[in-house]
């Protein structure tokens, strides 16, 4: 199914209230967000006006580094162009969502971490018989992935299933806005966009690797994602095929030091933690984040930099 007619929906005053609510959330007392909604019928009609005219232009991304331990450059868009993400997403995610494979896990509702933890925990034992044979997993994720990412294919991934020429124009806008030393390509780590987009682009993957090479058991959180099998050379020759496919059909290859074949039985490293067939670790380094995170938002709240909410 295709969708053409989408734009009046997205521009509508309801979905622009919808998307700001949603956008301010765990923002309440942030000085933007105050004065936004010092005139914030105002400032949503502007915004529909600017969408309705095609005058809508975002700002610049305003970029910063963290280190937790790893070194990230993350990208923060103006309050109103959060807006406008939210007001785009809850427009097409939902069409895009019913064609998602199960086992994507990633920024989806009703997904996460936690459920994506258990599916492997799941597949883990069913692909070893509860740990009678031998198994083994690809572990796999993408190079530099969110800054790798070709806008032309992506569009033309988007533009499948929508029609609207101007929500594709609102798309590009976005994209766009993401300015790189490599023109056409990649995504600002922050954005819900981003988000969104990677996990729209990888669906060619999800289905390459559930359709054409039959794999039941395989989980993708956002770039990273596991196959199990009972064949280390079954795994091999998939990683091989995976890596061609990328390339050919995604502009994209993966991360050679971070792709392994792994044992099943000597636990496998999966979204912050070591995972055996009986029992789950948490990686130091996840400890240290989440004590400093903590540390950090117990600090905001006493601050009133931050509310309960």
């Amino acid at each position: 199914m295709t969708y053409r007619d989408l734009w009046k929906e997205l521009c509508s005053y309801d979905n622009l209230f919808l998307a700001y609510k949603k956008a301010r959330k765990h923002k309440t007392l942030k000085h933007y967000v105050i004065e936004f909604e010092k005139n914030l019928e105002d400032n949503l009609l502007t915004l529909q006006v600017e969408l309705q005219l095609k005058s809508y232009s975002p700002k610049p991304l305003e970029t910063f580094i963290i280190r937790d331990p790893k070194t990230r450059k993350i990208s923060k868009s103006d309050f109103r162009d959060r807006i406008i993400h939210h007001a785009l997403c809850n427009i097409i995610e939902p069409i895009f969502d019913k064609i998602f494979i199960y086992d994507s896990y990633a920024n989806r509702l009703n997904k996460g971490t936690l459920k994506a933890i258990d599916r492997f925990e799941i597949f883990m034992r069913k692909v070893s018989q509860n740990n009678t044979i031998t198994c083994y997993a690809l572990k796999a994720d993408i190079k530099h992935y969110f800054e790798s990412v070709n806008h032309k294919l992506l569009l033309e991934i988007i533009s499948k299933r929508i029609k609207d020429k101007n929500v594709l124009w609102l798309i590009k806008i976005i994209l766009d806005n993401h300015k790189t030393d490599l023109k056409g390509r990649g995504m600002p780590l922050g954005n819900l966009t981003s988000q969104f987009f990677a996990n729209v682009y990888l669906n060619e993957l999800d289905y390459f690797i559930k359709n054409e090479l039959l794999m039941k058991y395989y989980i993708r959180y956002v770039d990273d994602f596991v196959i199990f099998s009972k064949s280390r050379n079954e795994l091999k020759m998939f990683e091989e095929k995976i890596n061609i496919f990328l390339k050919e059909k995604l502009d994209i290859i993966l991360h050679p030091e971070k792709t392994k074949i792994l044992v099943l039985d000597k636990g496998i490293g999966f979204l912050g933690l070591r995972i055996y067939y009986f029992y789950k670790l948490l990686k130091k380094s996840n400890l240290r984040k989440f004590k400093n995170k903590l540390s950090r938002l117990i600090f905001n709240y006493d601050n009133k930099k931050t509310d309960y909410e």
